[in-house]
């Protein structure tokens, strides 16, 4: 018999590659979405598949699941500074009601739980790299709060009801994951980077350029993910690259590869905007032995070509 497992977000970035990810290993996959920033295109070619079931449901609201679950991968949760700034309060309800909900359904079928948190509950970090005993640097009324504490709460949560009703949870903290499938328009920096690209346009960088990010490719982080599920760890883990690397550099990287004549324009940095973002990968080595297989140059390479292709 497979095994059955609920993914909520299924039509967004993440959710639809965790889709494949799954069906490919014969999983029975349940995907939830309620399209307020997935695309239906995503799965489009799954809907027909005789092992994928998709529900269109919006997690925040009262709704009964009736199927048959081993494992919940929770990724549902507006993730770019455009969607949460302009649906502030449905981010924090998707972290907290709709977890909550969510939680529940693992809670009755006894199915493990994983949350996908983010690197964002590090805020701009005061430690660096980033680990997992850092309680992190969050300002909660500023503009990211919305998206920064409906993650920590989220965590919050699952480690309540892990404790409280003794759920298998896993928590995984995942640093800027990149690929195929990203909205160009989501507001984040490599989309954005790789949208000027394409249309010609200069190339935007807040500040002078010199704060840092650490970019993951999408299948390390399904990897992470997967050996995490299937771990015995209750508690966060940091699933991330920990090549580090200046905005400005990493813009001029994606010209580059892009065989681009883009210039670079610099406006005034955002409020909160982190300064440095790194994990420290150690327990992720330790406890699930993962660490990142694809080189930045490489993993860049095919999701730029990947957008070109798109494009013409």
């Amino acid at each position: 018999m497979s095994n059955k497992i609920l993914i909520t977000g299924a039509a967004g970035f993440l959710g639809s590659h965790l889709v494949d990810y799954f069906l490919n290993k014969n999983y029975l996959v349940y995907g939830m979405d309620n399209f307020i920033t997935g695309s239906l295109s995503n799965i489009q070619k799954y809907l027909t598949h005789n092992s994928f079931h998709f529900i269109k449901q919006d997690i925040c609201e009262t709704f009964n699941f009736n199927y048959e679950i081993d494992y919940v991968l929770h990724f549902a949760s507006p993730a770019s500074p455009i969607d949460y700034l302009k649906i502030p309060l449905t981010t924090l309800k998707t972290g907290s009601t709709g977890t909550e909900n969510i939680l529940n359904i693992a809670k009755d079928q006894s199915a493990t739980f994983l949350l996908a948190s983010t690197s964002e509950v590090y805020g701009d970090p005061l430690v660096h790299p980033q680990n997992e005993n850092y309680y992190g640097n969050v300002n909660p009324i500023g503009p990211r709060g919305v998206y920064d504490e409906a993650k920590r709460y989220g965590e919050a949560l699952t480690m309540a009801y892990h404790n409280k009703y003794g759920i298998d949870t896993k928590i995984a903290r995942i640093f800027n994951t990149y690929g195929p499938r990203m909205r160009l328009n989501d507001g984040r920096a490599l989309p954005t980077f790789i949208r000027q690209l394409i249309n010609k346009e200069d190339l935007t960088i807040f500040g002078d350029g010199s704060q840092t990010r650490s970019f993951c490719y999408y299948k390390d982080t399904l990897d992470g993910v997967f050996k995490l599920l299937k771990s015995n760890y209750n508690y966060p883990v940091n699933i991330g690259n920990d090549q580090e690397v200046s905005l400005i550099d990493f813009a001029k990287e994606i010209i580059k590869i892009g065989g681009g004549l883009n210039s670079l324009t610099f406006k005034s940095l955002p409020e909160n905007d982190p300064q440095r973002r790194k994990p420290c990968i150690k327990l992720a080595k330790e406890i699930i032995k993962w660490s990142p297989k694809v080189d930045r140059h490489e993993g860049l390479k095919k999701t730029i070509e990947y957008y070109l292709k798109e494009n013409n």
